[in-house]
């Protein structure tokens, strides 16, 4: 009789585990900082010290400021995936820019962020920094302003 209770218990205290599990299958999962702007976390190109970053929404429209234009992007998540679809870039700069702030190199580099963006498949926060993960990893930081 003892030994039936003692397995009955460790069912009891199993079932209600795997219960627990599937009732609350985001515990220990990271919720996506949406409504905050990330900033890559990269040195400054040449004189002009704009850095890109990345805003999320809630509603899954972001907003991507590059190294010299800004473009909009559709984004979604589910747990760790992630999948970010750009819009086309726009053809003009940015009002506020001057002449000499988009070197070609700016433009070239806009290019290749938003194709990497495109490509990521998954994301990690540790430490405050947001990790978007594709064929190269982006690394993110809060921004502090």
């Amino acid at each position: 009789m003892w030994k039936f209770r003692t397995a009955a218990r460790r069912s009891t205290r199993s079932l209600a585990t795997v219960l627990l599990l599937l009732a609350f299958p985001a515990l220990g999962s990271e919720v996506f900082p949406f409504d905050r702007q990330l900033m890559l976390d990269v040195a400054p190109m040449g004189k002009v010290r704009r850095t890109p970053s990345i805003t999320i929404d809630s509603d899954g429209s972001a907003r991507l400021e590059l190294w010299c234009r800004t473009a909009r992007a559709q984004v979604t998540t589910s747990g760790d995936q992630i999948r970010i679809l750009p819009a086309p870039l726009p053809e003009g700069l940015p009002q506020y820019m001057s002449d000499g702030q988009c070197a070609p190199e700016r433009m070239d580099a806009d290019l290749t962020l938003l194709n990497t963006l495109a490509q990521v498949t998954t994301w990690r926060k540790a430490g405050g920094a947001v990790t978007l993960e594709g064929p190269v990893a982006l690394h993110f930081l809060p921004d502090d302003h």
